[in-house]
């Protein structure tokens, strides 16, 4: 209990500390890390879902690519035919085996570097896979739609090709009523299921605007639907289908509220910066 060798007195010791600071910090952390894990697992859930689309996508894409490389490598081209006609016929079947091709490369990358990015990412790769991967789907989607319009085309050039004019007339008709049908019902099964940005719910959390979310019918959604498509443009179609993400964000942006008749908007709120 003497003093410390050369006169000095040793530092008093400290009382030990309580470790209440230390438990509710590391419950903090705890709550924390729980709740990021549950929202990444609600993002996995449209992670999984583009994931799944883009596999189904690139499947039938590979299919109709194998049928157009068939048709450039094992058609006997007639020589007695018109160059025109000749000419179309190639043309339409090299671009929709390379519209096809073009969406089995992207649904393939898609489909690996996506949920890569979500997994091995830092902080908010999720987010990022997610939003980029739902754009570039629909790009690759709309590829494959053009593809599948250039097969039927070449198939109607086919028919000129290789038989007499009262069998490619016929063939032609009906190519064009199956043309027709598929544009009709995409154009109707889209508008049926298709949700108006002001609707859309994604997995993001956004902290600084409070959604009000209300329980809407299958009637609410096709009205909703229709009012907004009266008020937009073909651009403002055209960016809507290929750039969703940005698009929602300029609509959530916009000072004006919702259009009439659109039901169950997204409100904003007092923003109020995370603690």
């Amino acid at each position: 209990g003497g003093p410390a060798p050369g006169g000095h007195r040793a530092p008093p010791r400290s009382a030990p500390r309580s470790g209440g600071g230390a438990m509710l910090y590391a419950d903090k952390r705890a709550l924390e890390t729980n709740l990021k894990v549950s929202l990444l697992q609600i993002r996995e859930k449209e992670l999984n879902f583009y994931t799944r689309n883009c596999l189904a996508v690139g499947t039938q894409a590979a299919l109709l690519a194998g049928f157009a490389y068939a048709g450039l490598t094992q058609v006997a081209v007639p020589k007695e035919k018109p160059y025109a006609v000749k000419l179309l016929y190639l043309l339409f079947t090299s671009a929709a085996m390379g519209c096809e091709l073009i969406a089995v490369l992207n649904t393939t990358l898609l489909s690996m570097l996506g949920p890569g990015l979500a997994l091995r990412g830092p902080d908010g790769s999720m987010h990022k896979a997610v939003d980029e991967m739902m754009e570039e789907y629909r790009l690759t989607f709309l590829f494959f739609g053009l593809g599948l319009l250039a097969f039927h085309i070449s198939a109607l050039l086919f028919a000129w090709l290789e038989f007499i004019w009262p069998v490619a007339l016929a063939m032609s008709v009906a190519l064009l009523l199956f043309i027709y049908g598929m544009y009709y019902y995409f154009v109707r099964i889209y508008a049926r299921f298709k949700v108006p940005p002001s609707l859309m719910i994604t997995g993001r959390f956004d902290t600084d605007r409070a959604v009000h979310e209300t329980s809407i019918t299958a009637a609410d959604l096709r009205r909703a639907n229709a009012a907004h498509g009266r008020n937009q443009t073909v651009s403002q179609r055209v960016s809507e289908y290929l750039f969703p993400v940005a698009y929602i964000h300029r609509v959530l942006r916009a000072e004006h509220g919702p259009s009439p008749g659109t039901i169950g908007a997204h409100t904003r709120g007092p923003a109020t910066s995370p603690r």
